[in-house]
């Protein structure tokens, strides 16, 4: 395939898989990417030999076209590009197909189902004494199967080694520490039934056979009705599976993938949001909310909330209304990367707010000196390290404007 049969501006920038056909529609090569125009565009430079090798060469040329197929995010190209190997067999993913040391999720027969990470020799030569009602895979060599099912069971809980409670028994058990982190549904406390559970294996089966549209259309049925029969919680946390299913963030996946692969780590629309909030004495104050895009201001993203007086002063009970609202507007893209200003204390409300919306986004705090200058970032060292520049920047931003903001209310007051 030449380079001039593609129109890479039709190519999105966006997670995804691509498939290389060749004669017949046959599937050459299945791949994943967290930019699909830059992969895809890769595979025609001219270090394509000495990147990739002779064997991708040879896929290349083959090919007559390739099929593009746009993810929500890199979790679900990550499955999805599973599913098309096991599909199709590509004769160019041999390597992987045949290498006995890639990975499957496995789902075991059990009253309270597990979701297991299993080797594909072990499942291949039946070296294991559990049964599985599913297996799915293979999903490539590296952690980021493992990384994928961390990021997915903060939405889905599922149970990998915790004991169910024997009801029979008339004792009481303690939730294990995954439960206690809301990572386990809780069936070691006797937190859930198997018809319950029973349904959460259905979700998690959904969504790793590529159905996340035919999931989502489940759940909604179900807060529909929950919300019919006026059990009001239970819709709310339905609404937060749905919301965080819709957002889903895997900014450490992405780390991750480009660890793995070598590739750079630099990711596009990476968005940052900075909060601060400002007041004197107590009095009109006011919280903002600043953002980076690609490391660039993006002031028309900026915004300002007026603080509620019953709060007005409080600094953390101001973070936890300005982040609330925040995040009721579904129509405003998610961020990679939250970062506030303040300790540990800030930063434990934020992760507090966001743990119960059911959302998962790494969160940083910069603590400043009495001249109010940088003096550490916390949370999230990973990005706390990689990204150092862009958070202390966003900070410095989100503390301009909120003193903008600030002097601007307090103007308006005394006209008044």
């Amino acid at each position: 395939m030449k380079q001039h049969d593609l129109d890479f501006k039709i190519v999105p920038e966006l997670p995804g898989v691509y498939l290389f056909r060749g004669v017949g529609d046959v599937v050459l090569y299945a791949g994943r990417a967290t930019d699909l125009r830059s992969r895809v565009r890769s595979y025609f430079s001219g270090r394509l030999a000495s990147d990739r090798g002779a064997r991708i060469v040879d896929a290349v040329e083959q090919a007559k076209r390739v099929e593009i197929i746009p993810t929500d995010s890199v979790l679900e190209a990550y499955i999805l590009e599973a599913n098309f190997i096991k599909k199709y067999k590509p004769a160019y993913n041999v390597v992987d197909k045949d290498d006995k040391s890639f990975q499957f999720v496995g789902i075991t027969k059990e009253d309270f189902p597990r979701v297991l990470v299993v080797r594909g020799r072990n499942v291949e030569q039946g070296i294991t004494s559990m049964e599985f009602s599913h297996i799915f895979g293979p999903f490539p060599r590296g952690g980021m199967l493992k990384e994928a099912l961390r990021v997915l069971r903060k939405i889905l809980p599922f149970r990998d080694s915790c004991v169910p409670h024997d009801r029979a028994s008339g004792k009481s058990s303690r939730m294990c520490f995954r439960a206690q982190l809301g990572l386990c549904p809780g069936m070691c406390a006797g937190l859930i039934d198997k018809k319950a559970y029973a349904k959460r294996i259905r979700e998690i089966v959904l969504f790793f056979s590529g159905k996340k549209k035919q999931l989502i259309a489940m759940l909604e049925r179900e807060m529909k009705q929950y919300a019919k029969e006026r059990e009001f919680e239970k819709a709310e946390e339905v609404r937060r599976r749905i919301f965080a299913l819709t957002h889903i963030q895997d900014v450490a996946l992405i780390k991750k993938e480009s660890i793995d692969t070598g590739s750079v780590p630099g990711v596009r629309s990476f968005r940052i949001e900075a909060y601060d909030i400002a007041h004197l004495a107590g009095k009109d104050t006011v919280g903002v909310m600043v953002v980076l895009v690609d490391g660039e201001m993006s002031p028309a993203d900026y915004r300002t909330f007026t603080i509620r007086e019953a709060v007005s002063g409080d600094d953390i009970g101001a973070l936890r209304e300005i982040l609330e609202r925040r995040l009721r507007h579904s129509e405003w893209p998610l961020p990679r990367l939250i970062v506030m200003d303040g300790g540990k204390a800030h930063l434990d409300a934020a992760q507090n707010i966001l743990t119960e919306s059911g959302i998962a986004i790494p969160i940083v705090s910069v603590v400043k000196t009495e001249k109010h200058t940088p003096r550490a970032v916390l949370g999230a060292p990973m990005f706390a390290r990689d990204y150092e520049h862009a958070i202390i920047r966003a900070n410095a931003e989100a503390h301009r404007f909120a003193i903008t903001r600030h002097r601007q209310k307090r103007s308006r007051g005394m006209f008044q």
